[in-house]
């Protein structure tokens, strides 16, 4: 059983993570896991995620990986993954290639042409929604997308996408993700090379976008997956959990991606995730619940609390201390301090000193 403890804020965000008595593998059916930083990264797989994977998959859960990258088709992905130790089909992976490419084709005539920028995943989505993939303005498309296509995509490509946006050819993104970690870090995504054909257009146009956060994504997720019980799992808060949070369903953040802690500290109500966990590992445990406790949270051998401003931050750490209850109770005066009337995000540089992170 499931327990949720922090919910109930009118604008529905939570107070602080949640709780569950069993393992998170068992409390849900299907596990929506997001890949760049949460499986993977530059390639390689994250530590613990092989054998987490693995685990919860041998004990009976669903995997679906949603990515928001366009750039391969979901057989790539599959195999890239089964690689990994990861065994995958296609049928397990949803992109952002299949979600835009449904909304285009829900808006422009089967057989039409659309100019693309970005991979071959986009071009083989769009040709599953019947619809023509173009190379240039001037092959009268009936609507431009892009997405993620590499990080060797030619400038060219940016210049025929603004040629045709500049002429009011309706314009398409699969999703708008500023960033994109690799194994040499955090490089530019697909939002970074929507702004350059909407600076090249002179800000007069804005994308329709279909990847997470938004409601194309979830419908294409739930249409391919069938979840009756879904968990999103993913590392960015602007994408993965606010995009649980728009879907209504529960979701774990993974510290292995974009996200750190004091991020996480700062979320507005939208970002802030059902549960939290360092690595892929937190799907075979259950999660303490965090207890208010007068003016602090407890979650396992930790109490936190504001003073002053800042998280203060009670406790023994050192060996057999779990540092992530540390962060969960902190999670629980942050988000309960950001929320007062009058309050505010409080300082966490001390805080997050004494457990590391």
């Amino acid at each position: 059983m499931t327990v949720r403890s922090g919910q109930g804020q009118a604008d529905g965000g939570r107070t602080r993570p949640g709780g569950s008595a069993v393992a998170l593998s068992e409390a849900y059916d299907t596990a929506l896991l997001d890949l760049d930083g949460v499986v993977y990264a530059g390639g390689e797989a994250v530590p613990h995620a092989v054998a987490a994977l693995g685990a919860a998959r041998d004990g009976g859960m669903h995997l679906a990986y949603v990515t928001n990258n366009a750039l391969r088709t979901p057989g790539e992905v599959a195999e890239h993954l089964t690689e990994l130790g990861v065994p995958a089909e296609a049928g397990d992976v949803v992109t952002s290639a299949q979600a835009v490419a449904r909304l285009i084709a829900d808006e422009v005539p089967e057989g039409s042409r659309v100019l693309v920028v970005g991979g071959e995943g986009l071009r083989v989505a769009l040709r599953e929604r019947g619809l023509v993939p173009v190379e240039s303005a001037d092959d009268d498309p009936a609507a431009v997308v892009q997405g993620y296509g590499g990080p060797g995509m030619p400038w060219a490509r940016f210049a025929e996408a603004a040629y045709a946006v500049g002429r009011g050819v309706p314009w398409y993104a699969s999703n708008t993700d500023l960033t994109i970690p690799g194994a040499r870090g955090i490089g530019p995504g697909n939002g970074a090379a929507v702004e350059v054909v909407r600076i090249a257009t002179g800000h007069r146009a804005e994308p329709k976008v279909a990847g997470k956060p938004l409601p194309p994504m979830h419908r294409e997720t739930v249409l391919r997956t069938g979840a009756e019980r879904p968990l999103v799992v993913g590392d960015r808060l602007d994408t993965d959990i606010e995009g649980a949070f728009n879907g209504g369903v529960d979701s774990l953040l993974v510290l292995t991606g974009v996200t750190d802690v004091a991020q996480l500290l700062a979320a507005v109500p939208a970002h802030r995730p059902t549960y939290v966990a360092a690595d892929l590992r937190g799907l075979l445990t259950g999660q303490p619940e965090v207890v208010a406790d007068g003016d602090g949270f407890l979650c396992g051998g930790w109490r936190a609390s504001v003073r002053g401003g800042e998280l203060v931050l009670d406790g023994v750490p050192g060996e057999g201390a779990d540092v992530m209850d540390g962060v969960r109770a902190l999670c629980g005066a942050a988000w309960s301090e950001a929320d007062r009337p009058g309050g505010g995000v409080p300082e966490a540089v001390k805080a997050l000193a004494l457990l590391g992170v």
